[in-house]
């Protein structure tokens, strides 16, 4: 099981709680959060529906398969949610995965250290562009709006994923996911899954709407430059 150390220099406005325990957030707060998101996730959606129906039907064309991808990703207090993206891997990507992991051993080291691929054979053909940009999430939108994410939070993680925070996954089910997060901004395919645990929990700990508001900041420059995306 894995057991991470916490420190991070990448907490704008985010200062992890000294205890191992998760800092309980301020009730009064999460109403405001949650107008906030709702604010801010009804505006997206109206300014970027025209993107977003574009991007839809160039989906459909580039590639056979459905526009939208969903995934069963644990939430806050673990509850499990399907999480929204535009589709970016071909039909038949998992037999692919299992085919390449089985007669690379490269592949099978880096699936296993980060539970991804940098050059991954499992993409459609506009799937590198929409995951360089970020566009293959703004369906999570959608999330937001159902309430299971937040605009801002860790990385929503999938069920096998969860061995691999150890005890900290109490402070990772302690908030709601979020489109953007502490680790999105700090690197995130650039930096090791260790990191990555190490952001969720320094935001969990130590999250505020100051945190938020710095977190959404750097989100717009990291995501023009994609900074660390694969």
């Amino acid at each position: 099981m894995a057991s991470y150390g916490l420190q991070t220099d990448a907490s704008p406005g985010c200062t992890a709680a000294p205890s191992g325990h998760a800092k309980h957030a301020d009730p009064a707060s999460e109403p405001l959060t949650r107008g906030i998101d709702l604010v801010l996730t009804l505006g997206a959606l109206i300014f970027l529906a025209p993107l977003m129906l574009l991007l839809a039907l160039l989906v459909r064309m580039s590639s056979k398969g459905p526009v939208f991808f969903k995934q069963q990703r644990v939430g806050r207090g673990g509850r499990l949610f399907s999480c929204y993206k535009f589709r970016t891997m071909r039909t038949d990507a998992e037999q692919i995965l299992v085919e390449v992991l089985r007669n690379d051993a490269t592949l099978r080291e880096e699936w296993a250290r980060d539970h991804k691929l940098r050059n991954d054979p499992r993409l459609a053909p506009l799937g590198s562009l929409l995951r360089r940009t970020s566009l293959d999430e703004l369906p999570q939108l959608f999330n937001v709006l159902k309430g299971e994410m937040s605009i801002v939070g860790p990385r929503p993680i999938t069920q096998s994923e969860v061995v691999r925070y150890g005890r900290y996954i109490r402070s990772y089910q302690s908030v709601r996911p979020g489109i953007t997060g502490l680790w999105q901004v700090s690197g995130r395919s650039e930096t090791t899954y260790r990191r990555r645990v190490a952001c969720d929990v320094a935001y969990a700990r130590g999250r505020s709407p100051l945190c938020n508001i710095q977190i959404i900041a750097r989100t717009v420059p990291a995501v023009f430059l994609s900074r660390g995306a694969c």
